[in-house]
């Protein structure tokens, strides 16, 4: 996370986007599928947002959270309530290294970040500093080739899947990734991918979603489903993961 980013202007702007609180929760469910897959005991949380996830998964040892917002990080200790195993840094990444190198995680969580750095590559050396062969990473981001946009694309409303959007531009997004693009530039980042997916299938813009629920006709169970719905059509999700291993291991393990 680099601080040419303004922060301020990022954390209004993601506090005043439709359906994004539903878009987290759809993110969190599966970060907690993938939390309690690996069962880590020391977690790195890179950029916790507004709803930390140690709120939702108790089962842990030590959560070191690294946030540069300072209403997002102070949310997250509030939400601490003096929990000795939870170690809030308000930093960006870069910058946090030198207070966490004593420390090392069986698990980093990168949700909902690469797309939004100026540039990618000092985020990811910095959380390789930190890794062991053992340690697994996730990463999350927005999916260009999500159904929405594939949509889009076909009513001539973009000309390409990666196109930037206007919401985007306001929460400061400088790029999109499909599953090529992440792999690159994670493998670029000294990682080595083991495995991916999408997750969430929105078939319509965050302000038409948004608009659905408000109407009633986007319920709870149909968010469900929707949810459930890529294994039927998949790598159309609203979201792409990869789940990363520092490259030596994975030579090691081959």
């Amino acid at each position: 996370m680099s601080a040419v980013r303004n922060i301020q202007d990022y954390q209004r702007a993601y506090a005043a986007s439709e359906f994004e609180p539903v878009q987290a929760a759809m993110r969190k469910r599966r970060l907690l599928e993938v939390l309690a897959q690996w069962r880590p005991r020391r977690i790195l949380e890179v950029g916790c947002g507004s709803d930390a996830l140690f709120n939702h998964h108790a089962d842990f040892d030590r959560w070191h959270i690294v946030e540069p917002g300072e209403a997002f990080a102070a949310q997250a200790v509030r939400d601490a309530g003096g929990d000795a195993r939870i170690h809030v840094v308000q930093a960006f990444m870069e910058e946090a290294v030198p207070s966490l190198q004593d420390d090392r995680f069986d698990c980093v969580l990168l949700s909902g970040l690469l797309h939004e750095v100026p540039d990618c590559a000092p985020l990811l050396a910095a959380v390789a500093r930190l890794c062991t062969p053992e340690t697994r990473v996730h990463v999350n981001v927005p999916n260009a080739r999500s159904l929405h946009r594939l949509l889009a694309l076909e009513m001539g409303l973009i000309a390409a899947p990666n196109e930037i959007s206007e919401r985007q531009r306001r929460l400061q997004q400088p790029r999109t990734f499909d599953l090529e693009t992440l792999r690159a530039v994670c493998r670029a980042g000294g990682f080595e991918v083991f495995e991916e997916g999408s997750y969430f299938v929105k078939p319509f813009t965050h302000s038409q979603m948004a608009q659905l629920q408000s109407a009633g006709i986007l319920t709870e169970r149909m968010l469900d489903g929707l949810m459930g719905l890529e294994k039927h059509v998949s790598g159309l999700g609203s979201e792409i993961y990869v789940h990363l291993r520092p490259a030596a291991a994975a030579r090691e393990a081959s």
